[in-house]
């Protein structure tokens, strides 16, 4: 098996030099129907695709989302930036988070934030979240370098033909390990919320 150890590691960075995400001056100042919701969340996340016919929100994941308490119903089937806030957050958690967990975790904003009138709203909270962005980017490519440098390192004495294929699977293993215990870090820090109140103020 050939790996292409020279290109591997600066596809990966300059792959996490692109990410980005929607910033709320793009969300349309009016509400959406669900189709407009789906095609703009799909259009605009297009990159964080693995396949080109993988699908950012559908409408039974939106109903799903509704049903469960994690995003509020629609107003007149009629969706507010504060509800395309909301579910930009939830494709985020979705990846690594079960669905009682977002629930927890997005209860509170929903509850105390969601169509406020006192000054705080959503957008600030996720302006202010999402402006960590950049700085963390950079932290963390230095780190994915770190963890491919020292993958690199590993199965010396393992056969030749085999050695790109070993070391690959050992910076996948370093990677997933850091997943692996910041998802237990998030899912303890998640147990000290309060049980959610399905949105009741």
């Amino acid at each position: 098996m050939t790996i292409d150890k020279e290109n591997l590691i600066g596809s990966i960075l300059d792959s996490i030099s692109r990410i980005d995400y929607i910033k709320p001056e793009e969300l349309p100042n009016i509400a959406l129907y669900m189709d407009q919701v789906t095609t703009f969340m799909d259009a605009h996340l297009e990159s964080s695709k693995r396949y080109p016919e993988d699908k950012i929100l559908t409408k039974t994941m939106i109903n799903n989302y509704t049903k469960n308490h994690l995003l509020p119903p629609s107003d007149k089937k009629k969706y507010s930036s504060e509800h395309m806030l909301l579910l930009i957050f939830i494709y985020y958690f979705k990846g690594f988070l079960s669905i009682n967990d977002i629930q927890t975790l997005l209860a509170p904003l929903t509850d105390r934030f969601f169509s406020s009138q006192e000054g705080f709203s959503l957008t600030d909270i996720y302006n202010e979240a999402f402006s960590m962005e950049k700085e963390q980017i950079e932290v963390l490519k230095e780190d994915i370098q770190k963890k491919y440098e020292r993958s690199a390192q590993t199965f010396q004495d393992a056969p030749s033909e085999d050695q790109d294929f070993l070391q690959l699977f050992s910076f996948i293993c370093l990677l997933s390990f850091d997943v692996y215990l910041k998802k237990q870090i998030i899912e303890n820090l998640i147990d000290l919320l309060p049980p959610p109140t399905h949105g009741k103020k």
